[in-house]
């Protein structure tokens, strides 16, 4: 376990402005050894609890093209047939997994292959779960191909995130399992699968990064 990069600014600026806050309020609760405790404590749970929001897992990936691993740490929230408008204008599986704000954040490829297309959206930032965010929030769209099969990934940015991180650029190559982003404090992502897919998952079902088979080819 290590802390993700994208971690390092936001954990040296909490420690920083809990430290100054405890300094600034001395003068009014230094009478109160109990109060000054307390306020120490609580503002050591709150640097842990950002650290952990940035931890970054050790997992081992053994790629394999006849299936897709889930792209996150979640909880599935949605498995049904849409039509996808931005990039293959036609009928999908989706697939999307919740992340809480105590979930690891970070987002791997679900499948080996070429990266076909990447388009970042600024947008809204409705509550994750919220239909309509999968279209009219702040998201980042991947296509990744392999000779298996083509599949969409979709970062969207939930009521709390406020940022998305996203690496690949189009044309590169992806291996399965291999990091495509991050989004910070609470999020969602959609996997758009083609409809041979054979789903692995149910609603509700809790889902690890790298390591869940969310689909399977024949």
């Amino acid at each position: 376990m290590t802390i993700h990069k994208e971690g390092t600014a936001s954990i040296v600026i909490s420690i920083f402005s809990l430290f100054i806050f405890n300094l600034l309020i001395q003068p009014f609760v230094k009478p109160y050894p109990s109060l000054v405790i307390f306020f120490w404590i609580v503002s050591f749970l709150l640097v842990l609890i950002v650290i952990q929001f940035f931890r970054l897992p050790s997992r081992t990936v053994n790629p394999d093209d006849n299936i897709v691993l889930s792209p996150a740490d979640g909880t599935v929230v949605v498995i049904e047939e849409v039509e996808e408008t931005e990039y293959y204008n036609d009928k999908r599986i989706q697939v999307s997994i919740f992340m809480s704000p105590l979930n690891v954040h970070c987002n791997w490829s679900p499948i080996s292959g070429v990266t076909k297309y990447v388009k970042y959206h600024p947008g809204k930032f409705l509550l994750a779960w919220n239909p309509k965010s999968s279209t009219d929030n702040e998201r980042t769209t991947f296509v990744f191909e392999n000779s298996k099969a083509s599949v969409l990934v979709r970062q969207i940015a939930g009521f709390l995130a406020r940022r998305i991180c996203y690496y690949p650029e189009q044309d590169d190559k992806i291996e399965q399992g291999d990091q495509i982003g991050f989004i910070k404090f609470g999020s969602r992502v959609d996997l758009l699968l083609p409809l041979n897919a054979n789903i692995n998952v149910s609603l509700n079902q809790k889902v690890t990064g790298q390591q869940t088979t969310i689909a399977t080819f024949s």
